[in-house]
């Protein structure tokens, strides 16, 4: 019996080297196709994940990544990032680096991984974290191998698979399993794939399993579509759903802004002093619009945004009494405490949930899910609805920002909830009015001064630097961005105007050296001194995203240049006008006496866009282009 047994686990060992050697090398970089890796930093040579949905309270997910690194520019996209906070736990994490041959090289050591916070220094409170590992290797290519398991408590947060996650990596083989029980109904989207999933079902379970092969690089093509758009993606979403002894359904936007109403129902109940603060206020006041302003204002004045997420607090605010006697919140808790002086002061609002960032405008509205990251407030009304970001301590009542505008978003409501637009910030919103008047001696030096009106969108960057930064930080930036060679600023100064759009009022002063070039009796002049606009698109006849543009502009620009005496045009650039899908441009100069005037008009359009019609943004770009760098010639009499 022993000699049959050792006989049996010899027969084991020598069947387990021989499975062993089989596999080595496991991931030879030469096995990836010549397709895989044209325009590519990395080829994901494997993503498996797993989901195994147990019950309400219990999800497991197991990832399997293996990704080789081609080049240095592709190494940050093969590091380990797992996160986890008090609803999601890690269980395992097993990792490996292999040379370019497939053979292994080392194995991630528990020790080597960082455990960080997920989010960034403007935390008070939050069990955001996250682990963190990446090989330092720099002998390309390398192939990495990541493994981890995790568990979530709370079924309200599917994840969505995405392997093509930038458009420099390349996918050789994905698969994405979900197994959950019979009696469950799993909702699930899938956008740009190819094909229908398969379902089996075993033992009171349901699988149903994706799979996608060999994803070229996509192209980096100016104002496309967002990435999931442009890739196979799936979506996963609930339908009843368990957090914390909170239950609810997913069905339905309704549904969903039900559950996030009835988790903070209850915490807009304001202290005693705050109320008779709202009502020192407001009493007096008969304008609703005032009322909303004068309440706004005292919120930015006496509370700062913090994030504050832990459990289900990333989902459940702080109560609007909390807010008052600390000074602080996050998204969810200002625009708590903001409702809550609002309905004390007789006017209704709702919180909305939304996905806040510039470019971020679209949702899968089909899709009811936990697709948000942000909460503003709404103030309806018939006439004139009012927006409210309830982070900033410096936007002015009624205006949201890029960060914010033209997207759908949930208002939640007691009995109404359901997904609504922020607004859209129009053309006449977003302009650029600059008035240049200058002087140019006959060495060609240059003598600028400038005021530009810039709003709505268009003053974003300039109202974010002008309350985050130094005046020399903006001076700094500004320098970045003139088409200058050689000059001082010898005045720069920036004012908030008082106008329902926010609009700033910039005035410079700047002495250009060498600015027109004097050959002999001539000189050469550009008389767009400060807005040369476009840039150079390349022809692409087989692009393949739409083109996104995600908002409107005007921009005008009056020129008034003093020539040096003496001299007389020898020529002058034509004037142009262009009309496109895209927009209209329009310049012009003329000379009387010594004095040169140059109109500048440029109106853009927002939209989306078929890929056909890129050859003519192309055409439009270029003749901006050439005609903003147009020069005139000017001859000594």
């Amino acid at each position: 019996m022993r000699k049959q047994l050792s006989i049996a686990i010899l027969f084991f060992l020598v069947a387990v080297s021989q499975v062993v050697l089989a596999g080595d090398p496991v991931y030879p970089v030469s096995a990836i196709p010549d397709s895989l890796r044209a325009n590519a930093h990395v080829v994901i040579r494997l993503d498996e994940q797993t989901l195994k949905i147990n019950d309400l309270t219990d999800i497991r997910l197991v990832s399997h990544k293996v990704i080789t690194v081609l080049d240095e520019a592709g190494a940050d996209y093969a590091k380990l990032v797992v996160y986890y906070d008090q609803l999601i736990e890690i269980r395992s994490v097993s990792g490996a680096l292999y040379d370019a041959g497939g053979k292994l090289v080392k194995r991630l050591k528990q020790s080597d991984m960082r455990d960080v916070s997920a989010v960034g220094g403007g935390s008070l409170m939050t069990d955001d974290r996250a682990k963190l590992h990446q090989f330092y290797h720099n002998v390309y290519p390398y192939t990495v191998e990541y493994e981890t398991e995790t568990r979530s408590n709370t079924t309200a947060i599917m994840p969505r698979w995405q392997p093509q996650d930038n458009i420099f990596a390349t996918v050789e083989k994905g698969r994405l399993t979900v197994i959950y029980p019979e009696n469950y109904e799993l909702r699930y989207s899938s956008y740009l794939y190819a094909g229908k999933p398969v379902i089996t079902t075993d033992k009171g379970n349901k699988s149903i399993t994706w799979e996608i092969s060999q994803l070229t690089a996509l192209k980096n093509e100016v104002y496309p579509a967002e990435l999931y758009q442009r890739t196979p993606s799936i979506f996963l979403g609930a339908t009843d759903f368990e957090m914390g002894r909170y239950k609810g359904k997913m069905t339905t936007w309704k549904d969903f802004g039900s559950f996030i109403y009835k988790l903070n129902e209850g915490r807009d109940v304001l202290p005693d002093n705050i109320k008779a603060k709202v009502r020192e206020l407001t009493d007096g006041i008969n304008s609703r619009q005032e009322k909303i302003r004068v309440l706004y204002k005292f919120l930015q004045q006496n509370n700062r945004y913090i994030s504050i997420s832990f459990g289900i607090g990333g989902w459940q605010t702080f109560d609007a009494a909390s807010v008052a006697a600390n000074g602080y919140g996050d998204c969810k808790a200002l625009s708590n405490y903001m409702m809550a002086m609002l309905k004390e002061a007789g006017i209704k609002s709702n919180c909305v949930l939304v996905k806040s960032g510039e470019g971020e405008h679209t949702l899968r509205e089909d899709f009811p899910s936990s697709q948000f990251n942000h909460v503003i407030l709404c103030v309806p009304d018939v006439q004139d609805t009012t927006w409210l970001e309830c982070t900033s301590n410096t936007l002015p009542a009624g205006y949201l920002s890029q960060f914010t505008d033209n997207r759908p978003v949930l208002l939640v409501d007691a009995q109404d909830s359901k997904l609504i637009h922020t607004p859209v910030y129009g053309m006449d919103c977003n302009e650029q009015i600059r008035h240049v008047n200058a002087v140019i001696d006959s060495a060609g030096n240059i003598d600028i001064k400038s005021t530009t009106i810039y709003s709505g969108l268009q003053q974003d960057d300039l109202h974010e630097r002008l309350h985050s930064l130094s005046q020399e930080k903006q001076l700094e930036i500004l320098r970045k961005g003139l088409n200058l060679s050689s000059y001082d600023i010898s005045n720069y100064h920036c004012t908030e105007l008082n106008t329902p759009i926010p609009s700033i009022e910039e005035k410079l002063d700047i002495k250009g050296n060498n600015y027109a070039t004097v050959t002999g009796k001539r000189i050469f002049l550009v008389p767009n001194i400060l807005t040369r606009g476009g840039v150079k698109l390349e022809p692409d006849a087989t692009r393949k995203s739409d083109i996104k543009i995600d908002f409107a502009y005007r921009d005008v620009d009056s020129v008034t240049i003093t020539l040096p005496a003496g001299y007389k045009p020898e020529s002058l650039p034509a004037p142009v006008t262009v009309t496109a899908k895209f927009g209209s441009y329009n310049a012009a100069v003329s000379i009387k006496g010594n004095t040169l005037s140059y109109i500048r008009k440029v109106e853009g359009k927002a939209g989306i866009f078929p890929a056909a019609d890129y050859p003519e943004l192309v055409k439009f770009y270029a003749t901006m282009l050439r005609a903003d760098r147009s020069r005139l010639v000017l001859v000594k009499e």
